[in-house]
């Protein structure tokens, strides 16, 4: 290769690879519950954006979670995990390309999908151009987790930018490393930052075969790749990755009242070896995931569509401070975590479905235990001792375990508005709290500013008395020092009236000096002013004629641009037209094969059927001898018994001939029937 094809690979290379990314360790927790107008936007323009939420569980920390919105046609530049990404598509298609030792792998997205990669990856995103009809924005929410398999993303961010971890090298470091001329070097210094996600290219699939052969040859270092190779790599696998869809994959559980699924490395083989995991839950108006606790995992959702209310429960307490209960009304878009050990339950309201996904600390262990319904936990533990537990009678007990035939997702009509009442009253009284505290804070403040006024005025009259004292102090010395200086005013005076006169006559000497260099200064000046203007009359001439310089290069290499690309899409339409050519000539072959292959096997069926015909006569004629020679042998048979023999003999023959014919008949209309189906396939 040689350097100047090798420079501007390198070039493209960077310029396809760069993004500037904002690093998202400023984005703060706002608690358990993140509404969707407190996401922090990290990237904003018209082809998408990127935004960004921290949910805290209160207990183990914050976890964030990015929002990746991609318009039609659009891509998401290559970024570098620094932590594992488990995502899931919730909107939209599109392809997902990554790096896995040394190779580059891609898959079709679309919604519903989940996957998980691993952290050291390269990974981009392509959006589909969907048809004016189903535009749809491509949106993927997505967890980052370090390989401790802990959902707490790194101190330096989930990803990072490829150009801001190259271009910080110097320039020295960089032409070593790359053995490139220095202006390739000036070229990738001197470029401005393309933004996160730019418009996507309309590329034919070769260029696209292309593209991603220089992205693995020029930056992992691939030797010997080309596009031959690449194009058996993926005629022979087209991708390793196999995605799990929520949406076509079986429930885990499903009644009238919604349905929900989980998924772990056992349906995902992306996910084995850590202990995240996803799980999507639909509810139907006015029902519930019935109250139920995590014993191992803590739980991060997002809200996919409709409204409800969460109620998290907490009766113990931690570090000497009591855990509160606390209920809040969720909405398309709001994030909110669930700690484990925390019973919740989560409530539609009448008029519409609640749907959320998230994502799970611990999938491998983690079997929800559920307070109601067929699957309570209280049945499996003795009735007594649980009834002692609520300090209630067995009828008691029995009463309220009994009537429940649903299990899961259960039927709670109205519960969400009684919810959301519930939490406006708390609100109401937290508030009547707050304004009750200030109130008494309000009057602890005016004591403690009339007792410090008090104080005040003490000390300012202490003060008061000590700054008479000194004022007459300061008073008689200041009259002496008056005297003493007016004395000295005196005699300062009789100097400056003498030195003034001397001052006068120097300065008239200085007056006339200086009006004498004034004047050969602007002589002097006016002289410059000239040549100045004679220089500047010349550089514009000089500028003039280097923009017209540049202006008629850049026509020419305009022209030379538009020629060369008239004369790639003619090449590019004179071999669509000769593949299509091919192809109809192919399958004009293939049905002319078809069709004679189905002619041949008719014929050697009507050649199997004269022969089997034959056959039959012949067996027919040898009875017929053999009969004929038994009736001579026997000699003493009736005519009417000979004739009645014949009879049925003949009616055998040709009943044998009708069915015969009956199988012809069937023989030929499968063969044709076969041909107009293959044909009408076709």
């Amino acid at each position: 290769m040689s350097k100047k094809s090798y420079s501007i690979s390198v070039v493209a290379l960077f310029l396809w690879c760069a993004i500037a990314i904002t690093t998202t360790t400023g984005v703060r927790a706002s608690g358990s519950l993140v509404k969707t107008e407190q996401r922090k936007t990290l990237f904003f323009s018209e082809d998408g954006q990127i935004s960004a939420a921290r949910v805290a569980d209160n207990i183990n920390g914050s976890y964030l979670l990015h929002f990746f919105t991609l318009e039609p046609n659009s891509l998401f530049l290559p970024a570098l995990l620094h932590a594992d990404m488990i995502f899931y598509v919730h909107t939209g298609s599109g392809k997902l390309s990554w790096t896995y030792e040394d190779e580059l792998k891609s898959t079709e997205i679309t919604r519903g999908d989940v996957f998980r990669l691993e952290q050291g990856s390269f990974f981009f995103i392509n959006s589909n151009l969907e048809t004016e009809t189903e535009r749809q924005k491509l949106r993927i929410n997505a967890i980052f987790f370090d390989s401790n398999n802990d959902l707490h993303e790194p101190a330096i961010g989930p990803y990072s930018s490829i150009r801001d971890m190259v271009l910080g090298f110097d320039r020295e470091v960089l032409k070593s490393a790359f053995k490139v001329p220095e202006e390739v070097i000036d070229d990738l210094l001197n470029g401005t930052s393309p933004p996160a996600i730019v418009h996507g290219l309309q590329r034919t699939k070769k260029a696209a075969f292309e593209m991603e052969a220089q992205f693995m040859s020029s930056f992992l270092g691939t030797r010997g790749f080309n596009i031959v190779e690449l194009n058996k790599k993926k005629k022979k696998k087209k991708s390793d990755a196999k995605l799990y869809n929520l949406f076509k994959e079986d429930k885990d559980f499903e009644n009238c009242n919604g349905w929900s699924t989980t998924v772990t490395g056992k349906k995902l083989s992306a996910l084995r070896g850590s202990d995240v995991g996803l799980f999507m839950v639909n509810l139907t108006a006015g029902s519930m995931m019935g109250p139920h606790w995590n014993p191992t995992a803590t739980e991060v959702a997002v809200v996919l569509q409709g409204r409800g209310m969460v109620r998290v429960v907490c009766s113990s307490f931690s570090n000497g401070t009591h855990c509160r209960n606390k209920s809040f009304e969720v909405e398309e878009g709001d994030v909110f975590a669930v700690p484990r050990f925390h019973p919740m339950a989560q409530i539609s309201f009448n008029n519409g479905t609640l749907v959320f996904m998230g994502f799970s600390t611990s999938a491998k262990k983690n079997h929800p235990q559920f307070l109601a319904g067929q699957a309570s936990v209280f049945r499996s533990l003795d009735k007594d001792v649980l009834a002692m537990s609520f300090n209630v009678s067995n009828t008691t007990l029995d009463q309220l375990l009994a009537p429940q035939h649903e299990s899961v997702i259960l039927g709670c009509v109205s519960c969400a508005d009684e919810e959301l009442r519930i939490m406006e009253e708390e609100r109401e009284r937290a508030r009547e709290e707050a304004r009750e505290k200030e109130k008494e804070e309000t009057e602890r403040r005016k004591k403690e500013r009339k007792k410090e006024e008090e104080e005040a005025r003490k000390r300012e009259e202490a003060a008061a008395k000590r700054e008479e004292e000194e004022r007459r102090k300061k008073q008689e010395e200041e009259e002496a020092e008056a005297r003493r200086k007016e004395e000295e005013e005196r005699r300062r005076r009789e100097e400056e009236a003498a030195a003034r006169e001397r001052e006068r006559e120097e300065e008239e000497a200085a007056r006339k000096e200086e009006e004498e260099r004034k004047r050969r200064e602007e002589e002097e000046r006016q002289r410059e002013e000239e040549q100045e203007e004679e220089t500047r009359r010349r550089q514009q001439e000089k500028e003039k004629e280097a923009a017209r310089h540049r202006e008629e290069e850049r026509r020419r290499k305009e022209e030379q641009e538009e020629a060369r690309q008239r004369e790639q899409e003619q090449e590019e339409t004179r071999r669509r037209q000769q593949e299509q050519e091919e192809e109809a000539a192919a399958r004009q072959r293939e049905e002319e094969e078809e069709r004679q292959r189905e002619q041949e096997e008719a014929r050697q069926r009507e050649q199997e059927q004269e022969e089997e015909q034959e056959r039959q006569k012949r067996q027919e004629q040898e009875e017929t001898r053999r009969r004929e020679e038994q009736q001579e042998e026997e000699g003493g048979k009736s005519e009417g018994e000979r004739a009645a023999e014949e009879e049925r003999r003949r009616e055998e023959e040709a009943r044998r001939e009708e069915e015969e014919g009956r199988g012809r008949g069937q023989g030929e209309n499968q063969g044709w029937g076969k041909f107009l189906k293959k044909r009408l396939t076709v």
